[in-house]
């Protein structure tokens, strides 16, 4: 089955239950939200999927990808990509520089220049190479995290309030430029988010996390890709 899915997937912080157990499948291209109040678990949950959950919680469950189980793979070979509110690039690096972080070892030095570039034209950013990022508006920076991330060939991608630091006018901006580009590439996108905006951009389901790890699911009428089965 293609897509991100989870089986069983329950998160625990000594005996609370946070999240779950939760049965979910995000299929290509589509975007499914979680959201629910601060401590609920739903950046806990992000953790696990990508492999970067904190020792202190316990989770259980089963994480796959385009049907491959990943579930006990380390972080760098789940080629599962993940979006914060900070945009996480590196100060001591150029926009070229943090571009190529994301790249895959390997490929000739032409054939780098050639993928960094395309990735800024893409992101309506062409020439940017040698800026230091400390000289980039929070838009720019935030294209450039994104397209950081998608150069290393993510077969899922994950958002965890990536648009929370921006100001309510690059906000839109940056919800179409994140959408449209995923969807483009059929990946799977799990967000999680505090704000309702960011859901009804996403047009697609919402899990709302309850007390005790319950999710209570909100699925539009048309217009979705199948996202959430029973």
């Amino acid at each position: 089955m293609r897509g991100l899915s989870l089986r069983g997937a329950a998160v625990t912080l000594g005996e609370r239950a946070l999240v779950g157990p939760l049965d979910l499948t995000v299929a290509p291209g589509a975007v499914v939200t979680l959201m629910g109040p601060s401590g609920s678990g739903k950046s806990s949950l992000l953790a696990w999927i990508c492999g970067t959950l904190d020792p202190a919680f316990r989770a259980e469950g089963q994480v796959t990808v385009n049907g491959a189980d990943v579930t006990a793979l380390p972080a760098h070979r789940r080629r599962i990509g993940i979006l914060f509110q900070d945009d996480m690039l590196f100060p001591h690096l150029s926009v070229g520089g943090n571009l190529a972080f994301g790249l895959p070892p390997g490929l000739s030095r032409g054939e780098r220049r050639a993928r960094i570039a395309a990735a800024l034209a893409d992101a309506e950013l062409a020439g940017f190479e040698g800026r230091d990022p400390a000289t980039l508006s929070g838009g720019q920076r935030a294209r450039i995290a994104l397209m950081r991330t998608l150069l290393a060939g993510p077969q899922a991608l994950l958002l965890d309030e990536p648009f929370g630091r921006l100001d309510v006018a690059l906000r839109d901006r940056m919800r179409r430029f994140v959408f449209e580009r995923t969807r483009q590439l059929s990946l799977p996108v799990l967000m999680v988010t505090h704000d309702p905006d960011d859901a009804a951009a996403a047009s697609g389901p919402v899990l709302h996390l309850l007390a005790g790890g319950a999710v209570r699911r909100e699925i539009p009428d048309e217009g979705v890709p199948d996202a959430l089965p029973a």
